[in-house]
């Protein structure tokens, strides 16, 4: 979850030099699933050859409250949360990875910062990792509306913008990959009005006039179509808003189900995407039979987070569909912060929980996804939550990291 207001709770070959990624390392050489969090044995993703395919979802919270903050945090190489974040990747080692809350800047400099000074360097002993590919563009946080959104007497704030935010691209993401990814064919829908969906939950009496002219997306939709051997997978990346932080209206729940919602129906496609458009004109979906990867931090969980109403199991709309496979990556670490926390009364089992919020309220949830085409096998899931005691449980907080965890899922397209 985007960190809000101040007023508010933040819902290859590898060379091993340390113990620790060593025993990593070693564990997944037996199992990808035997050590929870552990990372890829050497040779074992699509660096080593071999054709699987590791694409992973990190909410790595770099997200700074101001602009040209993360640049210069980014530019020093010691910057102690990239390093965390940077080590988290270098030891999970995914092929294809879409770091949320990443704030945008044009040219790709704020990418091309933390791949070269971070990414690239080993971090505490893991091996550097290499992305030559990477992609990312502009989004709805902090681009201002001129209109006073949450009638508060100003138009200016956070919350007057298209997708909360105190400056252009704060909050952004950014995809790094292994793989060639066909920019000609990008379609990105920021700019897509919440009004064109049909049966849109807009608060109209909240909004009023500005009803009209709000975008959907919080943050941005993307379909990155990505070049894997023979095969085009579509990475479909987005970011919706915590349904949270708003009133009775429930705006922010309402545009979170109404979010996700949009990527049910692209995937879907047919005559059930023919509402949608992209950023260049073009209308509908997916075409039928597209190999897939929807990804993210949906800032749902399929049965908690809040009070009843329609930003609770909003991700199901997307669980349900028949082309849709559900990995169900589990965690021993989020089973073991629960019990710690003594967290009780969510129905979702806490094995499957990828963040660490606020207990009791709204407590740890199942909110990152990595959700693949049925036609796309499976060989691997998890998410990387070591319990207290296994090796990378030190890069959690209250370490300088994020409270989301990196969620992978191996495949062999």
């Amino acid at each position: 979850m985007a960190r809000r207001s101040p007023r508010a709770p933040t819902l290859p070959g590898m060379r091993l030099r340390h113990l620790s990624v060593l025993l990593v390392a070693l564990g997944c050489a037996l199992s990808s699933m035997s050590v929870p969090g552990a990372s890829a044995a050497p040779g074992f993703g699509s660096s080593g050859g071999n054709p699987t395919v590791r694409v992973a979802t990190f909410n790595a919270s770099l997200n700074r409250p101001s602009a040209g903050a993360l640049l210069t945090d980014l530019r020093s190489g010691v910057d102690p949360q990239a390093r965390t974040i940077a080590q988290i990747v270098q030891i999970n080692r995914p092929d294809i990875l879409l770091l949320n809350e990443f704030d945008y800047y044009p040219d790709q400099a704020a990418a091309k910062l933390f791949e070269q000074n971070y990414l690239a360097r080993s971090q505490r002993g893991a091996a550097p990792i290499d992305y030559p590919y990477m992609f990312t563009a502009p989004v709805n946080t902090g681009v201002p509306t001129g209109r006073d959104l949450n009638g508060d007497g100003r138009s200016d704030g956070p919350d007057d913008a298209y997708g909360f935010g105190a400056f252009p691209g704060q909050y952004g993401m950014v995809v790094l990959s292994k793989y060639p990814i066909d920019t000609a064919r990008v379609r990105t829908f920021q700019n897509f009005l919440w009004k064109d969906q049909p049966g849109n939950l807009i608060p109209r009496d909240y909004y009023g006039g500005s009803a009209d002219i709000l975008r959907l997306s919080s943050k941005s939709h993307w379909d990155l179509p990505i070049t894997i051997g023979r095969r085009t997978v579509h990475l479909l990346a987005s970011h919706p808003t915590p349904p949270s932080f708003d009133g009775p209206e429930d705006r922010n729940g309402r545009r979170n189900h109404d979010e996700i919602r949009l990527s049910a129906d692209y995937i879907a496609g047919g005559s059930r995407a023919d509402y949608i458009y992209d950023d260049s004109g073009r209308r509908g979906g997916l075409a039928p039979g597209s190999s897939f990867v929807m990804l993210g931090d949906q800032n749902s969980d399929p049965a908690d987070g809040g009070p009843p109403g329609p930003g609770v199991g909003a991700i199901n709309q997307v669980l349900a569909l028949p082309r849709v496979r559900d990995t169900l990556p589990t965690s021993r670490g989020a089973v073991a912060d629960s019990a710690t926390a003594g967290q009780t009364g969510h129905r979702t089992p806490s094995k499957y929980f990828t963040a660490d919020f606020s207990k009791p309220v709204p407590g740890n949830l199942r909110v990152d996804y990595v959700l693949p085409s049925r036609d796309l096998p499976v060989t691997g899931a998890q998410v990387f939550w070591p319990a207290p005691g296994e090796p990378g449980h030190e890069l959690l907080p209250p370490t300088t990291s994020s409270d989301h965890r990196l969620v992978w899922v191996d495949l062999r397209p």
